[in-house]
């Protein structure tokens, strides 16, 4: 699975994670528990289990997103789909051992209307996103790589 590299607005962001894949990956993929760790998500319903096509609806600031999973490789890719707004999104996480942690590799594509009328502002906005996702994983997948128990 891949973002589209010809969208409007595309952000890619990557950072080593002191923990090893089997924590980030369940860290990433409990949907329901992300606002626990993510500031910029204050809600998360998913629709069915960890399975292509699944459905989950989230907020994040001041957009409801419809996302739809498209691709689960364990504990390595995660990929979905989602819709807000007129923007279409691709979103794809993947996780590669790495010198006893996890290198974390994260892209996102927005396409749509308000994304061509505002491509300069939407850029940025997602690559803040995408940054700030990845920060906040790291920062608790490494907190409780270092958690007793």
């Amino acid at each position: 699975m891949d973002v589209n590299q010809d969208a409007p607005a595309l952000a890619r962001s990557e950072t080593e994670i002191a923990a090893d894949p089997e924590t980030v990956w369940k860290l990433l993929t409990a949907f329901e528990s992300w606002p626990s760790w993510n500031p910029d998500v204050s809600s998360v319903t998913l629709e069915g289990g960890l399975e292509e096509g699944s459905t989950f609806r989230w907020n994040a600031g001041r957009a409801t997103i419809r996302s739809t999973i498209s691709k689960v490789e364990r504990p390595r890719l995660i990929g979905w789909t989602g819709r807000t707004i007129g923007i279409q999104a691709v979103h794809v996480w993947r996780l590669e051992p790495s010198h006893g942690g996890t290198l974390v590799q994260t892209e996102e594509s927005w396409e749509g209307l308000p994304v061509r009328i505002l491509r300069g502002k939407m850029q940025r906005s997602l690559q803040k996103a995408v940054d700030g996702g990845l920060e906040h994983l790291k920062a608790e997948a490494e907190r409780r790589a270092q958690s007793p128990g």
